[in-house]
């Protein structure tokens, strides 16, 4: 019987700084078998140790639609994080999952679709992004819509040059704070509804970020005339467990490690308490 605590070790084959608090790491399970037969969702997210360190909920970052190796975004914020960044290429960790349900892929096609993150919020988003690019013909139009408190606290700078180039793409960055040379817009996600139109027709918005940063893209998105039901995104709580075991992410009859991390907007006006949410 599989044990589901139980976690396989992975090496690191590269890590990659993205600003000055998050690294992405890219990982191969050390089984062969497992590393050729391993199989996740877009949107799906792991949990990842260090022994004598602990464990800590990760969205998976990579996209399922580039096979052999996954990628972990992780910012440097707890005693696990840290740990994780002090780790280089050639060393262990250890995974256990996938866990979670996933973005919706299919229900997509045909349709334009709005990608709107806020600072680390663009990692789990972009499984979804190049699993969509890999498969861009299937697609409308693609806005994305990103921002951060500076311009150096972007992630994936290189990635956001290259999705401008993709036909039909648009991508719109802001910041808080600019630097000298910022040529982009400043203020918070919503200014960028004045740089592009946004509009509901035939289309879905898939966001991800802090709080209070996904609380005015709601409101923006619904005086935009978006259906609740046309806003999906991915809740943040801590996933101690993974497996509805705990109950450290319990929101009513919902947990968010189970029944999430991904609800449409119309899923979480129903439940009872946001703290933690909105």
């Amino acid at each position: 019987m599989k044990n589901e605590y139980i976690p396989f070790p992975a090496v690191i084959e590269d890590v990659r700084r993205e600003t000055f608090d998050t690294k992405t790491f890219r990982v191969r399970f050390q089984d062969k078998e497992l590393a050729g037969s391993f199989k996740y969702k877009q949107g799906q997210f792991m949990e990842v140790s260090v022994f004598g360190k602990g464990e800590a909920p990760i969205s998976i970052t990579s996209s399922p639609s580039r096979k052999d190796f996954l990628e972990f975004t992780i910012r440097a914020a707890g005693s696990v994080t840290k740990s994780i960044h002090n780790l280089k290429k050639g060393d262990c960790l250890h995974l256990r999952g996938p866990y979670g349900n996933a973005f919706p892929f299919e229900e997509l096609k045909g349709k334009n679709i709005y990608f709107i993150a806020g600072g680390i919020g663009l990692a789990p988003l972009r499984s979804l992004i190049n699993m969509v690019f890999d498969s861009r013909k299937d697609f409308r139009h693609i806005k994305l819509l990103y921002g951060a408190k500076t311009p150096d606290e972007l992630c994936f700078k290189n990635e956001l040059e290259t999705w401008k180039k993709i036909p039909d793409t648009e991508v719109w960055l802001t910041v808080d704070k600019p630097c000298d040379g910022w040529g982009c817009r400043v203020g918070v996600v919503t200014e960028l509804w004045k740089d592009t139109h946004i509009h509901p027709d035939n289309a879905t918005a898939i966001l991800c970020g802090p709080p209070i940063m996904m609380k005015f893209v709601i409101m923006k998105l619904a005086e935009s005339g978006f259906k609740d039901k046309d806003i999906i995104m991915t809740l943040e709580r801590y996933m101690k467990c993974g497996i509805g075991k705990c109950g450290h992410c319990n929101i009513g009859e919902k947990f968010i490690c189970v029944d999430g991390p991904v609800f449409d907007y119309e899923q979480v006006k129903q439940l009872p308490h946001k703290e933690g949410v909105f």
